[in-house]
């Protein structure tokens, strides 16, 4: 019959599998404050500035009164698409500098 010994190795795992359930929870928690935070792109030096959340919903879009141009609706359309995607980029990158603190965190080889 083995010996158990106080504070052995079970009680090392079950510390570990602790600290993995007090992060997992920490990080479902920022993981929900981004997607709830908003984040905010321009285009053409300000004349088209998009505003999405962290779960990317475009949730407002605001317009420079001279960018709206009947004869060049194409450039309103490349303006609105590179305010959103660049709003989008803020979004995920910090998702993924929020995510990184974890993994860091974790002391593991991936």
């Amino acid at each position: 019959m083995k010996a158990r010994i106080p504070g052995g190795q079970g009680g090392g795992q079950m510390a570990m599998m602790k600290r993995i359930q007090e992060m997992q929870a920490q990080m479902e928690q920022k993981q929900q404050e981004i997607e709830n935070s908003t984040f905010t792109a321009s285009a053409g030096g300000g004349a088209v500035e998009v505003t999405v959340t962290g779960a990317h919903e475009v949730k407002d879009i605001q317009l420079q009164p001279d960018v709206v141009d009947p004869e060049d609706i194409e450039m309103l359309a490349d303006l609105l698409i590179a305010a959103t995607n660049e709003a989008m980029r803020k979004a995920d990158d910090a998702m993924e500098q929020a995510m990184g603190a974890f993994k860091s965190g974790l002391n593991l080889p991936f």
